[in-house]
């Protein structure tokens, strides 16, 4: 059974068309890249999906719920953990005050959330200002765990960061894939690091899904043509 279903969604920014007909499907425990070439859609989806941008047409379910017209703290709660573009961690708040402002009771915990990235608890009481943009990425990605969701978004969680970073974010996300069996849908442009998590992708192109398939099935003439690389 799907975890995370979209069918035909399509969504405006006021009176500018942004998604013409988005279609995936999300299994349980199941890691899905969300791929296309910059302003194709990718962040868009996201926000559609989190309802944070409302619907022209279409729907979204979760956990074979309807969510499509919920306010996006009701999806929140349903179990959708988003690790957002740009971080935006609460600056003000030290690394233990962002982990524990929106946490909810389940498996992750704060002893987990470190287990998984032990800079944050060695940081533990520093603003979260003062991080590097690494130790800020962690950080994001600790606080969505704290909500104990079912699937985990992530918006271009290595954009920008140094490469003994990127991979330490790689790797964590590897073990939530074969340690934890949660769901996660990424966005990202490195080809060599989806291909060791992902096992589907769907490509957007101009706001609506043009390709999906198994990760696998992604040849050079797909990622020449549809992602540019």
């Amino acid at each position: 059974m799907s975890l995370l279903e979209l069918d035909r969604v399509t969504a405006f920014y006021g009176a500018t068309q942004a998604l013409f007909g988005v279609s995936l499907d999300l299994a349980e425990g199941e890691v899905m890249a969300l791929m296309g070439r910059n302003g194709m859609g990718k962040t868009t989806t996201i926000k559609a999906i989190c309802r944070m941008l409302p619907l022209r047409s279409g729907t979204i379910r979760f956990g074979g719920a309807d969510i499509t017209a919920l306010p996006s703290y009701r999806a929140a709660r349903m179990g959708l953990g988003l690790v957002p573009e740009g971080r935006r961690c609460f600056a003000n708040l030290s690394v233990h005050e962002n982990l524990i402002a929106a946490a909810r009771p389940g498996h992750w915990d704060v002893a987990r959330v470190t287990g998984l990235f032990p800079r944050l608890a060695e940081r533990r009481d520093q603003g979260a200002a003062t991080l590097s943009g690494g130790e800020q990425q962690m950080l994001a990605i600790g606080r969505a765990l704290m909500t104990n969701p079912r699937l985990l978004i992530l918006d271009e969680a290595t954009e920008g960061l140094a490469p003994i970073v990127r991979q330490e974010i790689w790797s964590a996300i590897a073990r939530l894939k074969s340690e934890t069996g949660l769901a996660i849908l990424l966005v990202d442009k490195s080809l060599a690091e989806l291909r060791d998590v992902a096992d589907r992708a769907v490509i957007l192109q101009r706001g609506e899904s043009v390709w999906s398939g198994a990760f696998s099935a992604l040849d050079d003439a797909v990622t020449t043509r549809l992602i540019g690389v």
